[in-house]
């Protein structure tokens, strides 16, 4: 009877370990499925799962509840070789999942025990700074790893008074982390990742002397991982001096999103502000971002937008910090459906209900254009690019069509809503 009593035990204990693997799954808050068509930049996998590369559960929790499902591409090619302390080079398209691609695995090396900075994120502009903190802080929720943001046109003294507390994760822009690097404030001996975020614009002539000072306060066996969408010759120069044995990743053999229309309108400068209205009633506009060359353009057309009885804000590199901030997060939180703004916003920033991209000023480069239309079809959505192109803009158009391989069409009659709009995407795969 004992030794019946004793095996039950044993076989309790033992199921109790089975029992139901998933059922930690079952508790997390997770957002709604997004049932909107994707594309195969982000559908194309190998099939892996985010559990087959033996990540902590707490990791796990914070991956699932923020919505994500399967890894994409970029994310399968760098997550085992990042976890595996290769230095990477990764080349593929915005709104494909890069910043997940070099968070989870340097969420999964941190150690909370230790008090000290074990990775160090470098990016190009504030609001992107802002926008990675974020998704770092959101994944890691579980994990208690401590993560601080720091940019420039904020409080000196604040980053420095949070410094004296633990930091496990630094995101930052350039000039602001080599000024506390430089004050013997943010000790970086002993970090051992360092990340590129937006490389091929970390690595221009804006930020270059920099960088070079930054990596001097780093250790020499740190791991670099360096994400972009172009690769200019100064990436292969930063990487043949400080990437030895960099495991290369080239998910680019086109360059612009396959869920992006791109369309023209050819127009006077004069004709401009009227064809925006145009377009204002016959588009389903979710949320739109209009990009100008220059800061007083963007001022100016914002102000014409007003005019015509729509709410919109406007967004640039001028304007004080904490009202960029401010901008920044009400126009994610929806609170207006337009936003003008100059090229500080075609870095990495990434706000999925955004559906339209309008060139109101066509760009010289084709560099530009790939960042500012990147701004919609975000993660293999669906979206619209369109283009206001006067006489002076024509070889522009023809060079970046030949550039990126891509076709700009002519503005259609009727823009079909199924390339645009998430709840017709939806409809049509009801109906299949």
């Amino acid at each position: 009877m004992a030794a019946t009593k004793t095996e039950a035990v044993s076989s309790a204990l033992r199921n109790a370990g089975k029992e139901a693997p998933d059922s930690w799954k079952a508790k997390l808050k997770a957002p709604a499925k997004d049932n909107r068509i994707q594309t195969t930049d982000v559908t194309a996998t190998k099939g892996n799962e985010f559990e087959d590369y033996l990540l902590k559960r707490e990791l796990l929790m914070g991956i699932f509840e923020k919505g994500y499902e399967k890894p994409s591409p970029i994310q399968e090619e760098s997550i085992p070789m990042a976890l595996a302390g290769k230095h990477i080079l990764a080349r593929a398209k915005n709104g494909t999942g890069k910043t997940a691609a070099y968070l989870i695995p340097l969420l999964e090396k941190c150690d909370v025990k230790k008090s000290y900075i074990q990775a160090l994120v470098l990016v190009p502009t504030r609001e992107l700074a802002l926008q990675t903190s974020q998704i770092c802080k959101e994944l890691g929720k579980h994990l208690g790893v401590q993560v601080m943001v720091t940019t420039g046109g904020t409080s000196l003294k604040d980053d420095i008074m949070r410094l004296y507390n633990d930091v496990h994760v630094i995101i930052a822009t350039p000039g602001r982390i080599l000024d506390l690097m430089r004050k013997g404030v943010a000790k970086m001996d002993n970090c051992q990742i360092f990340v590129l975020d937006e490389a091929d614009k970390l690595l221009s002539m804006d930020f270059k002397g920099m960088l070079e000072d930054i990596i001097r306060f780093l250790p020499i066996s740190r791991q670099v991982l360096l994400y972009s969408a172009t690769f200019p010759f100064s990436v292969k120069e930063f990487k043949d001096k400080h990437l030895d044995k960099a495991y290369e990743i080239n998910l680019m053999d086109e360059l612009t999103l396959k869920g992006i229309t791109q369309y023209y309108v050819f127009l006077e400068e004069k004709q401009k502000v009227h064809c925006l209205n145009t377009l204002f009633s016959k588009l389903q506009v979710n949320q739109a971002i209009i990009f100008c060359n220059s800061v007083q353009r963007v001022e100016l057309l914002a102000r014409k937008i007003t005019e015509l009885g729509y709410a919109c804000f406007f967004i640039h590199a001028r304007m004080d910090q904490s009202h960029r901030n401010r901008v920044f997060h009400d126009f994610r939180q929806g609170e207006t459906r337009t936003l003008v703004s100059s090229d500080l916003f075609t870095r990495g920033i990434d706000i999925q209900s955004v559906n339209v991209v309008i060139n109101f000023d066509y760009p010289k480069n084709s560099e530009t254009y790939l960042h500012r239309i990147g701004r919609s079809g975000r993660y293999g959505h669906l979206g619209l690019a369109i283009n206001l192109v006067t006489h002076d803009d024509r070889f522009d158009l023809f060079k970046i069509e030949q550039e990126l391989g891509t076709d700009i069409k002519p503005f259609p009659v009727v823009v079909d809503k199924k390339l645009y709009v998430a709840e017709f995407q939806q409809q049509e795969q009801e109906d299949d």
